[in-house]
């Protein structure tokens, strides 16, 4: 039977531990194979940690990594794939909005000969209890990645996936410093069956994830995937030069036929504020990209271990 490794990043996830740990071993129970439940500790501000090594005690299956501080889930998911041994690496949220039921469909896809995928994602089709401005934002973030990016992100495609070994071997072997998971799942390019299941609200806790926060991660993810938003800021800035050097025609030409009125300064100062947004807007765009660039010369460590019973 192959090995499975069960990552779970955690960040607050006290009161939802309890509940996704009798979900998955009964899961477990059922499939018969090998599992390792692999929980990282996030920098939670609860007791988390200590709710964690409590499983871990009575169950040799459950192993846990331990952050000095909250590094995200960027960097628990890549703790996590580091040191995970299973034949197929499972990533699943601790509160249950990833349905561990789905798990043995996906391990039968993966392991049927007549198939051949390295990895079985799963996407929500409805956005129930979501707000509907988040919603709206979603799938607008989706159109326009899918526009400016050579890399196709699937629209609802969350982190609950089941890879091979193969597969997570390769993503390891992208050590970028700013990681976004779901484009770099798309990256290394190894086929994926897409199950569809509607969202499914929390167990028990409260979402980390705000409207800020959701919409820097999309940020996060055009800027590593897409160099499009520098191209828009270089035509941006040709066609406002060449706006310009029309105007400067226009004016001397009624300055020559109708003279030099004094009239007209409240257009000019909205011309003016109106360019001076471009033109910082477009050095945003740049910064963005230098500041990534910045992070990833400093080589700093993408997280750092306090704690584990991983040997």
């Amino acid at each position: 039977m192959k090995k499975i490794s069960i990552i779970v990043p955690c960040y607050n996830e006290e009161q939802a531990i309890p509940f996704f740990y009798d979900e998955i071993t009964k899961i477990a129970e059922e499939m018969k194979n090998n599992f390792e439940f692999i929980f990282i500790n996030d920098g939670s501000k609860d007791k988390t940690i200590e709710v964690i090594k409590q499983y871990s005690k009575k169950d040799k299956r459950v192993k846990y990594i331990h952050f000095s501080r909250n590094f995200g889930k960027e960097a628990a998911m890549l703790a996590g794939l580091k040191l995970s041994t299973g034949d197929y690496v499972a990533i699943m949220d601790a509160d249950l909005q990833d349905p561990p039921s789905l798990l043995p469909q996906m391990l039968n896809i993966l392991e049927d000969p007549n198939n051949d995928y390295d990895c079985v994602g799963t996407r929500r089709v409805t956005r129930k209890g979501e707000p509907p401005i988040r919603s709206l934002f979603a799938r607008m973030f989706y159109k326009i990645i899918n526009k400016m990016s050579k890399i196709e992100m699937v629209d609802g495609a969350r982190d609950y996936r089941l890879m091979s070994r193969q597969m997570v071997d390769s993503i390891l072997e992208l050590g970028e410093y700013n990681r976004y998971s779901k484009g770099l799942f798309q990256f290394v390019g190894y086929n994926t069956k897409w199950l569809e299941y509607e969202n499914v609200e929390r167990v028990a806790g409260e979402t980390k994830w705000s409207f800020w926060k959701l919409f820097l991660y999309a940020i996060e993810g055009i800027v590593a995937f897409s160099t499009a938003p520098l191209a828009i800021s270089s035509i941006a800035g040709i066609l406002f030069c060449i706006i310009s050097f029309i105007m400067i025609i226009i004016i001397i030409a009624k300055t020559i036929i109708f003279g030099d009125p004094t009239a007209g300064w409240p257009s000019l100062v909205c011309i003016i504020f109106f360019v001076s947004g471009i033109q910082l807007f477009c050095l945003g765009i740049i910064g963005q990209y230098l500041s990534k660039t910045y992070l990833e010369t400093k080589k700093r460590p993408i997280y750092i271990i306090k704690e584990t019973n991983i040997k």
